[in-house]
């Protein structure tokens, strides 16, 4: 591996081991065998390395998720969304570091123009592959670039962070998977929209 690797997976493993408000330059220095220079010239500064290796961590798991719900060949498109949220639910003890990190480098962002952008392109690469599967996922009924499928990709997206985070506040109270799964049941069946495609109508007499 080249010294831009070599960071990354650095960075990645400290990331687990020390947390992102506890890593300095020096840290990623010497768990990657490289220099104080190799993160200026591949990564701009050590913030900007520590979110490329969190990026890098949390397009992972999305693969992850979209492989989880696109496995599910016969489910309808609302049927994957609740596939994936309810993946997340029960994978949430093994991501903590992720998003304990992910958590604290959005609010380094808020100060940073820089690494603002460096997050905003990040959501706007997992919207655009989320899009991708909504798409897919609607049997070519919608496609990638559709603003509708861009505005469901934000929903799921949402919905996702929206529960990490909750889970990371007060695990406790946020619901398990089989709850959110009965839950979104209930919903789905009292709307009478349970995976119905884009401009479609319920069947007369149906609602």
């Amino acid at each position: 591996m080249g010294h831009r690797e070599d960071l990354l997976a650095a960075a990645r493993r400290l990331l687990e081991d020390k947390g992102y408000a506890h890593i300095t330059a020096r840290d990623l220095v010497a768990a990657s065998d490289t220099n104080l220079a190799s993160i200026g010239y591949h990564f701009g500064s050590k913030a900007g390395l520590l979110n490329a290796a969190i990026e890098e961590a949390l397009d992972e798991w999305t693969e992850q998720l979209a492989d989880i719900a696109m496995s599910a060949t016969d489910a309808t498109p609302v049927e994957r969304a609740h596939i994936t949220w309810v993946a997340l639910l029960e994978n949430l003890d093994s991501k903590r570091a992720l998003f304990v990190s992910f958590m604290e480098a959005v609010a380094q962002a808020d100060r940073s123009p820089e690494l603002r952008e460096q997050f905003a392109k990040r959501y706007q690469h997992v919207r655009g592959r989320v899009a991708e599967l909504v798409a897919t996922s609607m049997a070519e009924r919608l496609s990638a670039d559709d603003p509708r499928a861009a505005a469901i990709a934000s929903f799921v997206i949402a919905t996702c962070d929206g529960l990490a985070l909750q889970w990371l506040l007060d695990p406790g109270e946020v619901p398990s998977a089989e709850q959110l799964r009965s839950g979104l049941d209930l919903v789905w069946s009292m709307s009478g929209g349970y995976g119905r495609g884009p401009g479609e109508q319920a069947e007369p007499g149906s609602e």
